[in-house]
């Protein structure tokens, strides 16, 4: 029967899961990231996972390759053609200074330098009246220029273009003739909304990343083609679905946290199963560490996200899970600063080297040496047994780079300066906790952590503890979560209008109508790229006061009245910034219609593997140490596989199974639910 592979490219492992979803059988494999050609890891999974591509219908790819580009500035040399006048909108930027008592504070420079910024004589005003028609007779020299600058990509972008893209368009079509070989982009094909710095950053972005991420997915798509793979590729798209590998290569800057968000789906929709509604969803990796809040059944979705932060970065506007990132993962390295204090992290040990106990030449140590030192990770079962980890290189690497500057000389030394590692790890993976939670007006106490990715069943009881969380959900094959997760990812199209009117009767008539607009073109845009299926349409409004530069954004049903929208911006808002104003006129701002096309899911009660039907449910007992005790404590090791719905336990436990250790504190409780989930009830 057909099947669907879903890939996770992270920055240490790549993740593989298949399912045939009518069986119900699931395949999991790890592969250490090849980050000169990410494919190999890729055909390495399916080779291990005695897979063949040809029966495959779906694969669906989630990658980092977006954002590592515009983190490490890594892109194509890019140019931005503008309207005359307004070459400068990129460096411009906005006027506001994110931390204004930092007498050294700057922002980091644009993708595209000036030099590299033309402009064109064009005017639309911002009514959308044409003032000044597009000089398409300026182009063949602006093309001959381009061409001299030895420019990859281009990026266009021209003021209130979003009211009319005509100019944009004829422009594009213009130059994608006399420059054949160039990546073109323009920003009303990624954005129809205002702010022209805004829609400028995110074209430049799409541009500067286009040429490399397009490559590498037409190369990828033609290495499955030879394996006999006859199916569909789709790409994991930063909103919470799936696009087409086409729309992929044309907008890569909509796969911008394209890795992450397949852990979110499945957490929210093993919640929905779970009878959970709010949940923090809590991913961490290789690399680094990820959270995103679940609330009601549904993750946050932000029209706006901050390459490399709000503060120094640059915005590109469009949907994206809210998911804040931290660089501390399994692999990061723990050093001194000049002044001797312990720090861990943002640089990872990565996949090569990796962690010193990996043997593969790393001397630095990391988060998972310390968790080796700590007896958390057993050195013969690590992947099943794939790896062997060393225990020895971990202790060298940890006595020599750490304990002895920082005065620990007893027997316990390497044991006293891992402790401090995974102290500091857990400090700094908490804070990423409070600002997606106590920072925007939630009370963790409120949530349930779920935890998954390589390292997250390992550090989620002391996070848990740590902000008085009560209860703790491991999903099976933790490691392998956000690709399961794009198993369950439908095809989705995000469309959004800017579209300012007063929030009354008849002005509502006339959202009414351009909803309905977007909606036939996200229904026919899903229909011309997967075929027929059954689209489900959501919808959301940026609003505000009137008066306000900054919109909040409200769910609307098709049957709401103004008094319904009112009082649910009203209620967002007091909750959001603890006050609200119910005589000021509020104002729709920006529409935004959702499009999802349902796809046949697996079931995921199926997903977990097999329960091991004889074997052992407790390994062995071992000392492991607990931060909350200060000491090795003598813990049950059990296997995971062995362990059914309904089997419970308690603390001090850790539960091993392929990708992950789940670690159970003294004092907590656990059992294994009817998904296979490991619930825990941490004890405070």
């Amino acid at each position: 029967m057909p099947y669907v592979i879903a890939i996770d490219i992270g920055g240490t492992f790549t993740d593989l899961v298949a399912c045939d979803v009518e069986s119900g059988k699931v395949a999991y494999t790890k592969s250490p990231t090849t980050y000169d050609r990410l494919g190999d890891a890729i055909f390495d999974c399916i080779r291990k996972a005695a897979l063949d591509p040809k029966d495959a219908s779906f694969v669906k790819h989630g990658t980092t390759l977006v954002i590592n580009a515009l983190l490490q500035r890594s892109g194509a040399r890019t140019g931005l053609l503008t309207t005359s006048g307004f070459r400068d909108v990129l460096e411009i930027g906005r006027g506001n200074r994110t931390r204004p008592f930092d007498l050294r504070f700057h922002r980091d420079p644009p993708l595209i330098p000036r030099e590299l910024r033309l402009e064109v004589d064009e005017r639309i005003d911002g009514a959308g009246t044409v003032r000044t028609p597009l000089a398409i007779e300026q182009l063949p020299a602006l093309a001959n220029t381009l061409r001299s600058l030895d420019v990859q990509a281009l990026a266009i972008s021209f003021l209130n273009s979003y009211l009319t893209p005509d100019h944009e368009q004829q422009a594009a079509a213009e130059l994608r003739r006399l420059l054949p070989d160039m990546f073109v982009s323009t920003s009303t094909e990624l954005s129809r909304e205002w702010h022209e710095f805004e829609r400028t950053a995110t074209v430049a972005a799409n541009a500067y990343v286009g040429p490399q991420v397009s490559s590498y997915i037409a190369d990828f798509d033609a290495g499955l083609r030879k394996t006999g793979f006859k199916g569909s590729l789709l790409l994991m798209g930063s909103h919470g679905g799936v696009i087409s590998a086409e729309r992929g290569r044309q907008e890569p800057i909509t796969l911008v946290e394209s890795g992450p968000v397949g852990g979110c789906i499945g957490a929210a929709r093993y919640g929905q199963l779970l009878g959970i509604d709010n949940l923090v969803a809590f991913d961490m990796g290789g690399t680094t560490s990820k959270c995103a809040m679940v609330e009601r059944g549904r993750y946050a979705v932000e029209s706006i996200y901050y390459i490399g932060g709000p503060d120094n970065g640059f915005p590109i506007r469009g949907n994206v899970i809210d998911i804040l990132e931290v660089g501390v993962g399994g692999g990061s390295i723990a050093w001194l600063d000049d002044q001797r204090r312990l720090n861990v992290g943002p640089r990872s040990a990565g996949s090569m080297p990796g962690p010193a106990c990996y043997g593969r030449g790393g001397r630095e140590p990391t988060v998972t040496d310390a968790n080796l030192l700590l007896g958390r990770l057993d050195p013969n079962n690590f992947l099943a047994g794939e790896m062997q980890l060393d225990s020895s290189l971990a202790r060298e690497a940890m006595i020599e780079r750490l304990a002895g500057a920082l005065g620990y000389r007893s027997s316990s030394a390497d044991s006293q300066t891992a402790k401090g590692v995974l102290i500091i790890a857990n400090l700094t993976m908490s804070s990423i906790i409070k600002k997606v939670s106590i920072a925007r007006g939630y009370d963790p106490r409120d949530f349930t952590l779920f935890c998954y990715g390589g390292g997250g069943p390992l550090h989620g009881v002391e996070l848990a503890r740590a902000l008085k969380i009560p209860r703790v959900i491991v999903p099976p094959e933790p490691g392998n979560f956000s690709a399961l997760g794009m198993l369950l990812a439908d095809p989705r199209l995000d469309i959004a209008r800017t579209f300012i009117v007063k929030l009354d009767a008849e002005q509502l008539s006339k959202v009414e109508t351009a909803f309905q607009e977007l909606e036939a073109e996200g229904r026919s845009a899903l229909k011309r790229e997967f075929g027929e299926g059954t689209v489900t349409i959501e919808r959301e409004a940026e609003m505000r006061y009137k008066g306000q530069q900054h919109s909040i954004k409200i769910r609307i049903a098709e049957d709401d009245d103004v008094a319904r929208l009112r009082a649910r911006f009203d209620q967002e808002y007091l909750r959001r910034y603890g006050h609200a104003n119910a005589t000021a006129e509020v104002q729709v701002v920006v529409l935004h219609s959702l499009a999802t096309l349902h796809m046949k899911q697996p079931e995921i009660a199926r997903l977990g593997r097999a329960n091991g039907a004889g074997r052992a449910a407790e390994l062995a007992i071992r000392p492991v140490y607990f931060l909350e005790e200060d000491r090795f404590v003598p813990t049950r090791i059990y296997d995971r596989y062995a362990l059914g719905p309904g089997f419970s336990g308690e603390g001090p436990a850790v539960v091993v199974e392929y990708g992950s250790s789940t670690l159970i504190g003294p004092g907590d409780t656990f059992q294994v639910g009817k998904l296979g989930e490991i619930d825990i009830v941490c004890h405070h």
